[in-house]
């Protein structure tokens, strides 16, 4: 889906997770964060609240302690190793959950 865009593929324990994080934001390349645990670095809450802001024209995003460009077709997504992850409400707020282990059939019966 997102391979003829340039997905960038990163973890959190990376050393350059945030320059990666920096510079996709920048250029509006997609991000996907692998192996996410139950909690979120907190210098993620800008992005998945997509906290962006208009300064001198330019629309910006503050990531740690920089204030970045944010280029509209960034998009960023998560995944877990977790089977059956557990997050706290205050996370499930900002994201949308997408579980792919659920069958079809019972897709539809939480759908119907």
């Amino acid at each position: 889906m997102e391979g003829k865009n340039k997905l960038k593929v990163v973890k959190m324990t990376s050393s350059s997770f945030l320059r990666t994080m920096e510079a996709c934001i920048r250029t509006g390349i997609p991000v996907l964060l692998e192996d996410v645990g139950e909690t979120l670095d907190p210098a993620l809450e800008p992005i998945l609240l997509k906290q962006t802001f208009i300064q001198g024209g330019r629309l910006l995003i503050r990531l740690g302690d920089s204030d970045i460009d944010y280029d509209k077709n960034f998009k960023f997504y998560m995944t877990t190793k977790l089977s059956n992850p557990h997050y706290l409400p205050e996370i499930c707020i900002k994201v949308t959950i997408i579980n792919f282990t659920v069958t079809k059939k019972g897709l539809e019966d939480q759908l119907l």
